[in-house]
């Protein structure tokens, strides 16, 4: 367990193998009241957030042959971007972030969360309840509660998983660390690194003006979507880097996280399973200098992109991966941060006073923020590495690894009654912006130092909407 007199900043950063005589870079201020919980969810927020922009710096410096610029950490651009989702207005529209059948339900036991945003994940899930696909919301809701009350919560986990919908039982954090798929985890490091072949130095070109951008000249594959691995890769865009989004057109995507998520970056549909498809991404990869995996262990290795097959069609890549479990019994299961929050026991330590209590959540989807932006710092890492030593790299993170962080690891850990906080008002760290999607207001970038870039260089687009080439030659 990491030395619980750290802080956070202290434990990522050495999870990261960063030099800790740098932190002395790092200031933070910000106003109070944010992010209130009873885990210490600001704590997470600015230690990510810290450690990137300090990646992202120190990879600025490597780049231009400068001293390592400052780090300012500003607590209330962080903290509003941890809730960016809840901010986004799309030409005054505000998004609908969880749909009526994702929350929580009471059962013969305690409490099962589902998570059904997706089409195809809601009609999974009424499948195991005996109802059509196009069962209406009120009778689907009122359904599922009549039938959850009545089982076990672990019965309802089996049941909707086999059938390839998403439910999790809320556990204790003391009965998630003595299941095996907890203990998996916990076993693991926050950040996992590996350098997986000896390839040699592949220097990208000097960096020279303002703004400073750390990733500029890089080409950055973006196999994500939802919310993790998209706020790591549109913290790349931030930096400089050519940051190319590949989907499948068959699978659906929410537009609105990508209109949260999608600053900076281009988005093309390919088809991976189709010769054509495969010899585009072949084409892409020849030329990528980062990929970025965020689907669950099995989804991308069937069309043989394993780290290593990777690595070897292209010597020197950089390969950052995150899944919702990570290691162990649920590997290859699906998940969401609400999922690993109710299975983990942060629901149940974020729970409403008195017995039984409905579970609560965080004050963020911190985990899936807190694990992109960590991503997005060990991705800048393993590049700084590879400049001075050559290799490719791999980096691998999960939301439940992070959840554990949060848990057992950092400090300032609140007493149930110091949950209420203060108030702050997000409106300094907002802005608005023209896009192809409309007019949007959206958070401004947390992660900054002396030289960085204030915003992106461009907004997001229609997903899919763009050729699956590279800008540069």
């Amino acid at each position: 367990m990491t030395d619980a007199r750290m802080s956070g900043t202290e434990q990522a950063w050495a999870a990261l193998g960063g030099d800790p005589a740098l932190l002395a870079h790092l200031g933070t201020d910000g106003p109070d009241g944010l992010l209130p919980a009873r885990l210490p969810a600001l704590e997470l927020a600015r230690s990510a957030v810290a450690v990137c922009s300090l990646a992202a710096a120190e990879l600025a410096a490597r780049r231009t042959g400068r001293p390592v610029p400052r780090v300012r950490i500003d607590e209330g651009a962080v903290a509003t971007a941890f809730t960016s989702e809840r901010h986004l207005r799309i030409d005054g529209r505000a998004p609908t972030n969880f749909a009526p059948l994702s929350r929580f339900w009471r059962t013969a036991d305690g409490w099962v969360r589902t998570h059904a945003n997706y089409p195809h994940h809601r009609a999974r899930l009424l499948a195991t309840l005996g109802l059509p696909g196009d069962t209406p919301d009120d009778i689907a809701v009122h359904t599922a509660a009549a039938s959850f009350a009545g089982r076990r919560g672990d019965e309802i986990e089996r049941t909707v998983y086999a059938a390839g919908g998403l439910a999790v039982a809320a556990r204790t954090p003391e009965e998630w660390a003595a299941d095996p798929r907890g203990a998996a985890v916990a076993g693991t490091p926050l950040v996992a690194r590996d350098r997986i072949d000896g390839a040699p130095v592949r220097r990208t070109a000097p960096l020279t003006g303002e703004p400073l951008l750390p990733a500029a000249g890089l080409r950055i594959l973006d196999l994500t979507r939802v919310i993790a691995g998209p706020v790591a890769t549109r913290t790349l865009a931030l930096l400089g880097a050519d940051v190319l989004r590949i989907d499948a057109p068959q699978l659906p995507e929410s537009p609105d996280a990508h209109s949260d998520t999608g600053f900076g970056k281009r988005s093309a549909d390919l088809d991976l399973s189709s010769r054509s498809g495969a010899a585009a991404f072949d084409g892409l990869l020849a030329d990528a200098d980062v990929v970025v995996i965020g689907y669950r262990p099995g989804a991308v290795e069937r069309f043989g992109l394993t780290p290593r097959s990777l690595a070897a069609r292209r010597p020197g890549l950089v390969i950052g991966r995150l899944s919702a479990w990570g290691h162990g019994p649920w590997a290859g299961q699906r998940g969401f941060d609400s999922l690993v929050q109710a299975a983990t026991g942060i629901a149940s330590a974020e729970a409403d006073a008195g017995p039984g209590g409905r579970p609560g959540a965080l004050p963020a989807q911190a985990l899936d923020h807190g694990t992109g932006y960590l991503l997005a710092a060990a991705v800048l890492r393993a590049l700084t590495e590879q400049h001075d030593e050559g290799g490719s790299r791999l980096a691998t993170l999960s939301l439940a690894r992070t959840a554990a962080w949060l848990l057992d690891e950092l400090p300032a850990r609140q007493e149930p009654g110091a949950a209420a906080g203060g108030s702050y008002d997000p409106e300094k760290w907002l802005t608005e912006t023209d896009s192809p999607l409309g007019r949007l207001r959206h958070a401004v970038p947390p992660v900054a130092f002396d030289g960085s870039p204030a915003d992106w260089s461009r907004p997001p687009g229609p997903l899919g909407a763009d050729a699956a080439t590279w800008l540069t030659a």
